[in-house]
């Protein structure tokens, strides 16, 4: 089944009829989506300022990370869930559209390096100072947050291209 067919066959469901032909739920599930990705970025921001050596310097990166993750990871799956809703209600708009793909493939990369360099430092024991990769912290943390920007634009650029 191509991507093309499946796109048509869910378009057809009932649920994304209902989806689309309720006038409350898509601007619903977009504010709370718009929500989770402000939580997903504003603590990617914080996390990533402190690992970048910009923000919160008199505190522990251990301390920030551990504060923003959770909040992270929770939005990430609040992400997921209003976005296969939204997905569902408008497949042939989103699911054959590249610069969705583009979008999530970015969103698997930033969790990648969130999860790489943020998951050593919720460990009491672990030191940053003494880790092998302490070199790659700063531009990981840069690159991070570059990732997360693109992902807003693609996510808002969805709207404008086929």
């Amino acid at each position: 089944m191509s991507l093309q067919s499946f796109a048509t066959w869910l378009y057809a469901t009932p649920l994304a009829t209902t989806i689309r032909d309720e006038p409350w739920i898509i601007p619903s599930v977009q504010s709370v989506h718009i929500l989770a990705i402000a939580v997903v970025v504003g603590s990617a921001l914080v996390s990533d300022l402190r690992l970048a050596g910009v923000l919160a310097t008199d505190t522990l990166p251990n301390v920030v990370v551990r504060r923003y993750l959770r909040w992270m990871w929770v939005a990430l799956a609040v992400l997921l869930a209003t976005g296969s809703l939204m997905a569902i209600g408008e497949p042939d708009r989103v699911l054959t559209n590249f610069t969705f793909w583009l979008k999530m493939g970015l969103v698997v990369v930033a969790c990648l390096l969130t999860w790489y360099f943020r998951r050593p430092l919720l460990h009491p024991e672990f030191q940053l100072d003494s880790a092998r990769w302490r070199p790659l912290v700063k531009p990981a943390a840069w690159l991070s947050l570059a990732i997360w920007i693109c992902v807003i634009f693609c996510g808002r650029w969805i709207a404008y291209t086929i």
